[in-house]
């Protein structure tokens, strides 16, 4: 049977939260301010996790709205990158910052070999194209 059934099913909190658990595997219900006293909740329960937004990729499938599928796939595959790998890639991507089309290309092996995140290798890969199409590699500020 399939997880999200339709997009009655969002938002998935309030209509499915038999679905929503954290990384730990704790049910949204057990997210509570007396289990966050109590030391049983931690800052780890709180990240979204990669399958909460595969599961937001699949209802804006079913709602006919393709583009912010593909981006909640791609934030699925690097909720686990480390943050200050993602914060160099996302500066490497804004317009005159990476100095060649190689620095895009590095930081997308990087994005499929080390982390395992394909869809966003190939995001990246496409950028590098366009930006080398449109001279964006020079530093413009």
């Amino acid at each position: 049977m399939a997880r999200i059934n339709g997009i009655a099913d969002y938002p998935l909190a309030e209509n499915r939260p038999d679905l929503v658990k954290t990384a730990r595997g704790t049910p949204l219900a057990d997210l509570t301010l007396q289990a966050v006293e109590a030391g049983t909740v931690t800052l780890e329960d709180l990240r979204i996790t990669p399958q909460a937004l595969k599961d937001q990729a699949r209802i804006s499938e079913l709602a006919g709205r393709p583009t912010l599928a593909r981006n909640f796939e791609r934030a699925a595959e690097i909720v686990d990158v480390p943050q200050d790998f993602v914060l160099k890639v996302y500066e490497l991507l804004r317009p005159g910052r990476a100095k060649t089309k190689d620095d895009l290309l590095a930081a997308a092996r990087t994005l499929r070999e080390t982390y395992g995140a394909a869809q966003m290798a190939v995001f990246v890969e496409e950028a590098a194209e366009v930006y080398e199409r449109r001279g964006l590699f020079t530093y413009r500020f």
